[in-house]
């Protein structure tokens, strides 16, 4: 036998066992739940299930910081993470603590800004990954199927983005903030 053909086939098997079907089942179960991706079929999940990047991240280590490119969308298969946010006083703020099934960075493939807050692994935690590059490159290759996931990502943003006004408009109510009252007629 070929001693090249020989050393595919071992290739072969350590690939296969650092990537269980288990493992695989539960991401797909995770990507399925993600409004992002409900909307997709089993096959289209499986090509974006080739497209995805594992990666594993230490206590207290930082995934991308504020002012990074924003360059992907994280999801968490294991562990737990928090996003930071370091005011103009460099003062830190936690804006959420994620854990398994969440994701974040989703803007990232809307636009080409740079990250407006840090992630950091809280504990030892396994991310999915999906690179911009390769998200856009599924997106070409089946358009209808990127529009879902393009619109999935807008429904969060949206959902994020009033939830945001609503806290807001209870800290100006609370007098946290100065809010100068309009009136009816500044509204007209």
């Amino acid at each position: 036998m070929d001693s090249s053909k020989d050393l595919n086939k071992r290739s072969d098997f350590w690939t296969n066992l650092f990537k269980t079907p288990t493992e695989k089942n539960v991401l797909e179960d995770i990507l399925v739940s993600m409004p992002l991706f409900k909307e997709l079929d089993s096959k289209h999940i499986k090509f974006l299930m080739q497209i995805i990047h594992h990666r594993v991240y230490e206590s207290n280590e930082f995934i991308f910081s504020q002012g990074d490119p924003g360059i992907a969308l994280y999801i968490v298969k294991e562990g737990e993470v928090k996003i930071v946010y370091k005011d103009e006083f460099d003062k830190l703020h936690e804006l959420a603590n994620l854990l398994k099934g969440d994701f974040f960075g989703e803007l990232a493939m809307l636009n080409d800004d740079v990250r407006s807050a840090s992630a950091v692994a809280v504990k030892e935690s396994s991310l999915a990954v999906i690179f911009k590059p390769d998200l856009d490159e599924f997106i070409e290759k089946y358009p209808r199927k990127g529009i879902q996931i393009l619109r999935g990502i807008s429904q969060i943003t949206a959902i994020r983005l009033r939830k945001l006004n609503e806290e807001l408009a209870v800290l100006y109510n609370k007098g946290i903030f100065n809010n100068e009252e309009i009136s009816n007629e500044q509204i007209k």
